[in-house]
């Protein structure tokens, strides 16, 4: 479609959010004419949602800057089965208290990003395991499962490669789709909700709840989704080398979540500006057409703003100025992350290697050993090629710390508890 009528497709087709919609022409004139209630699901897989996530989120977020209802559904009935959607074995099973424990955990998050109350335009958040925890077999096999054509959902990519790959696709998993497909029959019935949103291998189930609407006399559902994003190198969103971005401040520092969006690759700072910052689109456009040595204070800005969505203000521009005193004055800033080691192992001595794990910069001796050996690790911002060096009170500066670093961008303080 050349032109979308309605403020929220315009804003998602101009700043990269659509990838495929059911209906182009009936969905532009359904949020042209009146406020909708669209919904996208979050499984609670981890205690935190990574920022792989984050564009869902931001999906929601300018659904509800134009005007229309956004709800965040907690997957507390569907984390019980998993989405089998791409994988190449079965999720673990969770109990009922971890499912629990995550969503607790996962919604801190959203309050960020949406404005939650009982009002028209307010979002909310939902639970399915509200109603899929009480279906009773039999009844959903009869008024559910048999609108459901198994030739159909063999089809479906996301089974089809498991299968092709000669992998096994439990019956648990199997049901997946049909109890996605049923919440956004329960949300129309409850909330009215008409869209569900998702990433592009969400495809296929969002229009399988389409056709089971259809089957069992909703109106009219739609479906969006957004592309499936990676780096322009080709790396997954949301993970770094270090593991997993998480969105949560407790599995994951301001600092460290602002440096993952500062390293960002240059080919990918105008598309992430657009997706995840809500800078206005002009203002992108000049930031965009900057390049050279000026492309290094865009990724300054690109992080600061995201960091400002999900951390606050306050603590993103403390986070850049935590790199701008690290990395450009050479100093010491004291908001850099800091591991507490005991008094008494400081004072009889801790190995290089085990103190470069402890501090999170390797996964084990083995690693620790090669980034010394490729001359990667500094105390104090001197190089240390020594691999059996002994670390201990005498390295502990004027500013009371000792600073561990991994090449030019890793800085680690390592304090010395009572």
């Amino acid at each position: 479609m050349s032109e979308f009528k309605s403020d929220f497709l315009r804003t998602l087709k101009e700043r990269g959010f659509i990838h495929q919609i059911s209906d182009e022409s009936g969905l532009d004139e359904l949020f042209a004419k009146e406020t909708v209630t669209a919904y996208i699901g979050f499984d609670p897989t981890a205690p935190s949602l990574h920022a792989g996530g984050l564009i869902q989120i931001m999906m929601l977020h300018w659904m509800q800057k134009t005007g229309h209802r956004p709800i965040s559904l907690m997957g507390g009935g569907t984390g019980m089965v998993g989405d089998p959607s791409f994988k190449d074995d079965a999720r673990q099973l969770m109990t009922i208290e971890t499912i629990e424990s995550n969503i607790a955990s996962i919604k801190r998050v959203f309050a960020n990003y949406l404005s939650y109350g009982e009002g028209p335009k307010d979002a909310m958040m939902i639970n399915n395991g509200d109603w899929l925890r009480e279906i009773n077999y039999l009844e959903f096999l009869r008024d559910v499962g048999r609108h459901f054509s198994v030739n159909r959902m063999l089809s479906f990519d996301s089974v089809k490669t498991r299968l092709d790959r000669e992998q096994s696709l439990s019956f648990l998993e199997f049901n997946y789709m049909i109890l996605q497909a049923y919440d956004f029959v329960e949300l129309n019935k409850r909330y009215g909700c008409r869209l569900q949103m998702g990433g592009s291998d969400q495809w296929g189930n969002i229009v399988n709840g389409i056709d089971l609407g259809h089957r069992m006399g909703t109106e009219q559902l739609y479906a969006l989704t957004s592309p499936l994003l990676t780096t322009a190198s080709g790396a997954k969103m949301g993970k770094s080398l270090n593991g997993a971005v998480w969105l949560n401040p407790d599995m994951l520092s301001a600092y460290d979540f602002w440096q993952y969006w500062r390293n960002t690759e240059d080919a990918d700072v105008s598309r992430f500006l657009k997706l995840y910052t809500t800078l206005p689109m002009d203002e992108i456009a000049r930031l965009s057409a900057l390049g050279g040595s000026e492309i290094n204070e865009v990724k300054k800005i690109l992080a600061t703003e995201v960091t400002a969505m999900l951390h606050g203000r306050e603590n993103a521009e403390q986070a850049a100025e935590t790199a701008r005193k690290t990395f450009e004055e050479g100093g010491l800033a004291e908001n850099l992350p800091s591991v507490d080691v005991p008094a008494a192992e400081l004072d009889d001595g801790i190995g290089l290697l085990s103190l470069i794990v402890r501090a999170g910069l390797a996964a084990s001796n083995g690693e620790a050993r090669r980034h010394v050996q490729g001359g990667a690790v500094r105390i104090n911002d001197e190089a240390v090629s020594d691999e059996r060096k002994v670390i201990g009170s005498g390295e502990i500066t004027a500013d009371g710390v000792i600073k561990l670093s991994l090449g030019k961008k890793k800085h680690i303080l390592i304090r010395r508890a009572a």
